[in-house]
């Protein structure tokens, strides 16, 4: 393929972490498609950042146009992730925002790229993320005064990591370092099978108690985040409902001119 000058392999690298090569193959002639589209006589980053966009999110449905009171609270939402995980200290750089709607039911994203390629987590990486998918519905309930349906992603992922910390990963204290909620592998089966309980009714309640409090502990860091860095919020959320998709130079002119 004829590509032009600046093309980042390592940013597209990142951004396609875990896929195989013709996962790769098929965002290639993506981009090519995109390239021809509009009249390029070279494939660009942008061809390719556009390209990665359509297959891993979904193609742009620009029938689905948002009124401006659900532009304006999209626009806060991911502005809101993005100003969390720009202030805590694991967070990854984030290197673009959109709010344009995607797929079947995404009304926007905060796309993050890793510094460098980790396999391990520690208990304060975990938490640093549970702030970060929170940061959207803080936002919107300081801003807004509600919340929305918007969040329910961000809430099931959350829920998902705080529960793991709890049960499978030996992350609190009260509970302890052990593992709890029995899984049976399907034999044959690729699948994780069914859960049951190896706990009592009395470890379940603490099992709940101390998934809330991770829960309610990082929607306090968010809010401290958000409301200390208001201006920065505001900011990107107005160039955001101008622009619906802004990338990472121009979320560090917008933070240092805040």
């Amino acid at each position: 393929m004829t590509l032009a000058e600046h093309i980042d392999i390592n940013v597209l690298a990142k951004r396609t972490p875990g896929l195989v090569g013709a996962d790769l193959a098929n965002i290639a002639n993506e981009a090519a498609i995109i390239a021809t589209r509009l009249n390029h006589s070279k494939i660009t980053m942008d061809d390719f950042e556009a390209a990665i966009d359509r297959i891993l999110a979904g193609p742009e449905k620009k029938n689905r146009a948002l009124n401006p009171e659900e532009k304006r609270r999209v626009a806060y939402h991911e502005a809101g992730h993005a100003l969390v995980a720009e202030n805590v200290p694991s967070g990854q750089p984030v290197h673009k925002i959109s709010i344009i709607p995607r797929g079947v039911s995404a009304l926007g994203f905060t796309l993050q790229l890793p510094v460098e390629e980790t396999f391990l987590s520690t208990d304060a990486e975990l938490k640093d993320q549970l702030a970060i998918l929170h940061g959207g519905r803080v936002a919107e309930q300081i801003v807004l005064g509600s919340v929305s349906t918007g969040a329910q992603n961000d809430l099931e992922r959350a829920s998902e990591i705080a529960r793991n910390m709890v049960c499978m990963l030996g992350m609190s204290k009260k509970v302890g370092a052990l593992t709890l909620g029995k899984r049976q592998q399907l034999q044959f089966l690729d699948t994780e099978g069914t859960e049951y309980r190896n706990y009592s009714e009395e470890t379940a309640r603490l099992i709940d108690s101390e998934v809330l409090l991770l829960i309610e502990e990082a929607e306090a860091r968010a809010t401290e985040i958000i409301t200390t860095h208001r201006a920065v919020l505001d900011k990107l959320a107005l160039v955001l409902q101008d622009k619906e998709v802004i990338n990472r130079d121009e979320i560090i002119e917008v933070i240092a001119q805040s």
